[in-house]
């Protein structure tokens, strides 16, 4: 099966933007690279692998063919649903946020 890209909506990068910021703000730079190495091997995953992912969210938000996919050793998920060309990540969140607070944030965002 051929990889699907990843395309990270705006807010999604912005929440990407303020954990590496978060990380950086403690002086822990190392934490920072590790995140968007983490990160980018789970965009790989899934752009191989999207249906792994868990539903558990988009049941429990009503957000149909919606999933997660957490990052290995830190403390967030990349929320995302497959499209028929590309994975369209909608968020990056930190586990202990109130998911379904800042799923409402989606502003540019089509449900």
């Amino acid at each position: 099966m051929k990889a699907k890209p990843v395309v990270a909506r705006s807010q999604a990068n912005a929440d990407v933007e303020a954990a590496v910021d978060h990380y950086l703000s403690e002086n822990a730079t190392d934490a920072a690279l590790g995140f968007i190495d983490t990160l980018e091997q789970a965009y790989r995953h899934i752009g191989q692998h999207a249906a792994t992912g868990s539903p558990r969210y988009g049941h429990a938000l009503g957000i149909p063919n919606l999933r997660t996919w957490p990052l290995t050793r830190y403390p967030y998920l990349v929320f995302y649903r497959e499209a028929a060309d590309h994975i369209d990540v909608w968020r990056v969140l930190h586990t202990r946020r109130d998911i379904p607070e800042r799923m409402r944030e989606l502003g540019d965002q089509p449900l």
